[in-house]
């Protein structure tokens, strides 16, 4: 069996930490102690990012992935736990939700909420960013020891770069640049959109927050939280004043509460 790079920390009810396109499970370190204390908490690299490698059988993107995790979680003893995933795990989130393989969904700034427009900006922007780390990956790597140079490199993805640990700066750009999935989940969000007729599934059983950095510039706060609430109208919405789009060292008491509460 192929080994998936992946990190399991306490004890009780299970959380399933699922991370985002061109990151890995280390984006959600702000706050997995603070989960840790009260449930067993599992982050996963998905195949093909972090350290873990891409598989034949996997389809990248939000639906693939999320078939494929559903079986990784029976294999793995892992029954009915609440899912928090960021971005592109946001949609696999809400998806295990949907197939009624999740107890509780917390997708911070998921994808599927874009319009063309929207998803080719974040499809660009990303693409930048992952071309940026693979060609001057050194210099990078010298200018995140600044916090001048945090806000250069950063800003797009967090809203207080200055808060980033210079070391976990370098792994997420590292990571970025080597994601080998990157590519076919990208150009998989064209068949990603959620409206608001589909099918919910298990999801309008479950409890379900949206949560959405202020700031965030990679899945737009105003125009897609805007119709994540018009798509989800029985979820629970919540805005993070000041975050960005991964804001999990923006404010990370924050992001374990929101999470804690979803599984209550």
């Amino acid at each position: 069996m192929t080994q998936i790079s992946h990190l399991r920390r306490g004890s009780g009810s299970p959380i399933v930490l699922v991370h985002g396109l061109g990151s890995r499970r280390q984006v959600f370190a702000p706050i997995i102690d603070l989960l840790a204390e009260q449930h067993e908490v599992i982050a996963i690299d998905l195949p093909g990012f972090g350290d873990s490698p891409a598989l034949d059988e996997v389809r990248p993107g939000p639906r693939g992935y999320a078939t494929w995790l559903t079986q990784w979680l029976a294999d793995n003893g892992i029954r009915r736990p609440h899912v928090a995933g960021s971005s592109m795990g946001g949609g696999i989130a809400i998806e295990l939700g949907r197939a009624g393989v999740a107890s509780g969904v917390t997708a911070f700034a998921p994808v599927g909420f874009y319009g063309p427009v929207g998803r080719r900006w974040t499809q660009c922007l990303l693409t930048g960013m992952r071309g940026a780390a693979r060609v001057a990956g050194p210099a990078l790597d010298r200018l995140v020891e600044y916090p001048a140079g945090r806000v250069v490199l950063l800003s797009s993805m967090f809203g207080h770069p200055v808060r980033v640990d210079p070391d976990a700066a370098r792994t997420d750009l590292a990571g970025l640049a080597g994601a080998t999935s990157f590519a076919a989940a990208r150009d998989d969000f064209a068949n990603y959109v959620l409206d608001p007729g589909d099918d919910r599934g298990s999801l309008g059983e479950i409890p379900v927050t949206i949560a959405w950095g202020t700031r965030d510039i990679v899945l737009v706060h105003r125009t897609q939280s805007a119709r994540a609430r018009v798509v989800l109208p029985f979820a629970r919405h919540l805005d993070l004043p000041g975050c960005g789009h991964l804001p999990f060292s923006d404010d990370p008491d924050t992001c374990a509460r929101i999470v804690l509460e979803g599984t209550s």
